[in-house]
């Protein structure tokens, strides 16, 4: 029997050790692979509903008051469509002592991704991970997050993570709707109100996930699953 395969979207928000922002969001959205194209199809169709082109690219930092029902219906189609997830983990940064726990920021980061990862992966599926690309560093990131997530399922074959690479945002719908919904749990949790759109984006994501977005929830949780890491004690 074949195993299942899913596509897993990643994203990231304020992940950077000295950027001067105090919340870090990581993010996935996944789905089953036999479900992207159909997926993208619905998201292309909002677009159009909406007179925008099929290439716009959506993104949290373009949440505007003229295009704010827009953004609606997207997050409204992804809680309405049963086939697409979304994991996420919170991390106050103000509480990182690396040196407490002899680690860097880099080796910390990995252990976020995987923690934020790891409740997704079961060991009778296959899994391709999907980073949206941001410099020319991706390619290093990529190998070290396969080796981690690899090592961390003892999958030292490669047959369930089987890929893990860097795609531009712009050219994948779903990657685009995870950037969506971490942008929004970023506001929350940065208890911004800055814009009353993205305000509105951040009631819709509560009312329709019936989670606060700022606490841990259940880890059976499917739709919205979120992790609010907290430092040990060293």
């Amino acid at each position: 029997m074949t195993a299942q395969a899913f596509n897993v979207y990643c994203d990231e928000s304020c992940h950077l050790e000295k950027d001067r922002q105090d919340m870090m969001v990581l993010g996935a959205v996944w789905c089953p692979a036999e479900q992207v194209h159909e997926i993208s199809v619905r998201i292309r169709e909002i677009k159009a509903r909406h007179a925008l082109p099929p290439a716009f690219e959506m993104k949290w930092v373009k949440v505007s008051p003229g295009k704010a029902q827009f953004y609606l219906d997207v997050m409204d189609y992804f809680f309405d469509d049963d086939d697409l997830h979304f994991r996420a983990l919170i991390a106050e940064k103000s509480q990182l002592r690396h040196g407490d726990f002899e680690q860097t920021h880099d080796e910390w980061y990995y252990k976020m991704y995987f923690d934020m990862l790891k409740v997704i992966l079961r060991p009778d599926a296959r899994y391709r991970v999907y980073l949206d690309y941001k410099d020319t560093q991706g390619g290093a990131k990529v190998a070290k997050l396969h080796d981690v997530l690899c090592n961390n399922v003892y999958d030292f074959s490669r047959e369930i993570i089987e890929r893990v690479q860097l795609a531009r945002s712009h050219e994948i719908q779903i990657l685009q709707l995870a950037d969506l919904l971490i942008g929004a749990l970023s506001y929350a949790n940065r208890n911004l109100s800055t814009s009353a759109a993205k305000s509105r984006l951040v009631e819709r994501m509560r009312a329709r996930s019936g989670y606060k977005l700022t606490h841990t929830t259940l880890l059976c949780e499917s739709k919205v699953n979120l992790f609010r890491w907290q430092a040990r004690e060293a």
